[in-house]
């Protein structure tokens, strides 16, 4: 079993008017081979969450410019392997840099992060290619295309009102988990097994940060992963989270899907609130 979410800090309730989506787990709640990324990325003839979200905000887009409002959509993709973020739209003949979760006034971010600016469906196609091409994998007797990584397509949309003059921001994070790994089941070893016991840190990370929105507790443990502390304003207040879960139909997983479900009834008592419109110059922001 296994969850695959989506997590968004929305600028405009219309255009984001569907739930966005984000991750969301315990430890063993997201089982490898259980279907978290055919969910968001699907196959050419159903494609998943990322290219449907997308291209319902292209479509909408073109709706609103008859209401003189104007959108810059940008994309980026980044992948979370053992406690590291790696750039899978980067230029391979540049150097590395080590990227870090920083913040600004627009919330969490990456700096020298590659963004692309997108207008249609087959542009988005063509970096998903990309990024998938270099994401890490590897075959487990769990799964035979084993995510190594957790995955994040963020989109950024900036927005220019025309007619006040007013400028707000949205930002959408389409995530795919990486899989938690009963050891004694995918018989993972060497890079394998420390690729395992950082997913399923991070995985565990994520479900104390859960817990202690649930308990409404005034610390909430952000910052004990990469993944959670990237995704800290998209699971606190002012944004909108979706939460698939994904359970493997076999009785040797009986014990995951028990534990998958159990989580999934705990993550739907956690209110985050209302999102507000998320104004970065010009006009006044209208609710």
């Amino acid at each position: 079993m296994a969850t695959t979410c989506v997590s968004s800090r929305t600028g405009r309730p219309v255009l984001f008017r569907r739930p966005v989506f984000l991750p969301i787990r315990h430890r063993r709640s997201l089982d490898a081979g259980s279907g978290k990324t055919y969910t968001m990325n699907g196959p050419p003839e159903n494609r998943g969450c990322n290219l449907r979200a997308l291209h319902d905000l292209f479509v909408k887009s073109k709706e609103r410019r008859r209401d003189q409002i104007e959108d810059v959509i940008t994309v980026s993709v980044l992948e979370i392997y053992n406690e590291s973020i790696r750039d899978l739209l980067r230029d391979p003949s540049k150097g590395l840099k080590k990227l870090e979760v920083r913040r600004n006034e627009r919330g969490n971010y990456v700096p020298d992060l590659t963004t692309v600016e997108v207008h249609d469906d087959a542009e988005v196609l063509e970096l998903m290619d990309m990024a998938d091409s270099v994401r890490a994998a590897a075959s487990t007797d769990m799964n035979e295309h084993s995510s190594r990584s957790h995955m994040l397509l963020s989109v950024h949309v900036d927005t220019l009102h025309k007619s006040s003059g007013m400028r707000t921001f949205s930002k959408l994070h389409l995530v795919d988990l990486a899989g938690s790994e009963r050891i004694n089941k995918s018989n993972a070893t060497g890079q394998a097994l420390k690729e395992a016991q950082n997913i399923n840190k991070s995985l565990s990370a994520l479900g104390d940060v859960i817990a202690a929105r649930g308990a409404d507790q005034k610390h909430v443990p952000f910052r004990n992963s990469t993944l959670t502390h990237l995704l800290q304003d998209s699971i606190s207040q002012d944004s909108k989270t979706l939460m698939f879960c994904c359970i493997s139909p076999v009785t040797y997983n009986v014990d995951e899907t028990f534990c998958t479900l159990n989580f999934a009834s705990r993550v739907g008592n956690v209110e985050l609130g209302k999102a507000s419109k998320q104004v970065v110059g010009g006009g006044k922001a209208r609710r």
